[in-house]
């Protein structure tokens, strides 16, 4: 195509990927690896489109993500610095839409309001990250934007459990005017990058994110954990002037805290507060007093930003002030607080307390106390998901879970959070 702009690298051949570029089908189904080139593919097929135009007047065109500011993130930028300058005759950076000479727009469009969709018709459009796109989005919303003109659509993304992107991903295998196309990571990107994340990830994570497999993520949460990888006499091992993590989960029934140490193999889980019934902040704190008030070395608390939704805090102020008011006494100077501005996603927890049990390569980096934190290795071998969900735990299962896992994992997703790995452009080009 004449005039294209300089934004047009050339990209790496790939027989799935030439095969997605030329499909016929209305509507394509690509899970496929992180930063394998999918996002890619689709912002040229909208502009080529965009400037080809369809039979209709005024052709619309769509790239569509989960919220606005991640749509115009993943497009926004690119779309323009793909579109042929002399083509372009408006730009409103208000509703991120491009009129072009052609008579065709070209929007980008964020889906937690499915309804912004509806009204004019579409020609065609991309649904990116589809796994994390609301389950109804595309019937209720999508589809019949694209019925008065025979609109296309492909849905791209990264698996998410088996949800609703996996139920499209079954349909399309059989559908009439439907493909599907799938590829690895490892198909695209340098081959020491995707050994690196097989070492930072767990094994599902690994298969979900880099080769774009639909993982069942259903049983146990914390799948990895096993008494011969994981037990050991930890305690013996307290370093009394190394720093200690205090991490919490702000609970009454039971309150809970994991109490954590850096050791040559990793983190060592080398005790715990389990107070079944009838607790609060202030007990809790005063037990890790009690337990670990002549430390010498550097105290450092973990947990959940948004601190207890009952109990101490609706009297007494936050469940961090309580926490600085009971621990500075005793620790002075040494107290440090390291709390986000808001939660991670579960998932992103689990993911990460998942990780260090054990990375795709086999590398075990938690360990746990059994004598020392036996409600720990209760949680880790006994908390499981929801049936038929993305990977979300269940909460209802057993009262008495959860709780101190959850407050292992702040910690852990705090230090060792699962950060997406950032690719050069031109190793993912392949130029």
């Amino acid at each position: 195509m004449a005039g294209l702009t300089d934004r047009w690298t050339p990209m790496r051949p790939h027989a799935a990927q030439q095969e997605y570029r030329g499909s016929p089908a209305r509507f394509n189904v690509v899970p496929a690896g992180r930063r394998s080139g999918k996002t890619e593919l689709a912002k040229r097929k909208l502009v080529r489109a965009a400037l080809f135009g369809s039979i209709h007047d005024r052709p619309r065109y769509f790239a569509a993500a989960p919220t606005r500011d991640q749509a115009k993130r993943i497009y926004w930028t690119d779309l323009k610095a793909l579109m042929p300058k002399e083509y372009v005759v408006d730009v409103s950076e208000t509703e991120l839409r491009l009129g072009l000479v052609t008579n065709a727009e070209l929007w980008v469009v964020g889906l937690d309001k499915p309804e912004r969709i509806e009204g004019s018709p579409w020609d065609g459009g991309v649904l990116d990250e589809y796994g994390n796109m609301k389950a109804k989005a595309w019937p209720e919303n999508v589809r019949p934007a694209l019925a008065d003109r025979n609109g296309w659509c492909d849905m791209i993304g990264v698996p998410e459990g088996r949800n609703h992107y996996y139920d499209l991903w079954q349909q399309a295998a059989t559908a009439d005017g439907w493909a599907r196309y799938h590829w690895k990571s490892a198909d695209i990107l340098p081959a020491d990058e995707v050994d690196a994340a097989r070492n930072d990830l767990d094994e599902l994570t690994f298969l979900q994110e880099y080769e774009g497999s639909f993982v069942s993520f259903e049983g146990r949460c914390y799948y990895p954990f096993n008494e011969a990888d994981h037990y050991a006499r930890l305690r013996d091992s307290y370093d009394p002037a190394q720093p200690l993590a205090f991490c919490f989960d702000f609970n009454v029934a039971p309150g809970v805290a994991a109490i954590c140490q850096e050791q040559q193999h990793g983190t060592a889980v080398i005790g715990e507060v389990y107070i079944p019934r009838n607790s609060n902040t202030p007990a809790v704190c005063r037990r890790l007093v009690k337990d670990w008030g002549n430390h010498t070395g550097r105290v450092i608390c973990y947990g959940d930003a948004t601190g207890g939704a009952s109990g101490t805090a609706q009297v007494a102020g936050s469940d961090w002030d309580i926490v600085t008011r009971e621990l500075r006494p005793t620790f002075g100077d040494r107290l440090t607080l390291r709390v986000p501005k808001a939660n991670p996603r579960e998932r992103a927890r689990v993911n990460a307390a998942n990780a260090r049990l054990k990375a795709g390569d086999g590398t075990v980096r938690l360990k746990v106390d059994p004598e020392a934190a036996p409600h720990v290795v209760r949680d880790l071998e006994g908390v499981t998901l929801l049936a038929g969900g993305s990977g979300e735990i269940d909460k209802r299962a057993d009262a008495t879970l959860t709780h101190i896992s959850d407050a292992l994992s702040y910690y852990l997703s705090y230090e060792y959070p699962i950060v997406s790995r950032v690719i050069r452009k031109r190793k993912v080009m392949g130029i």
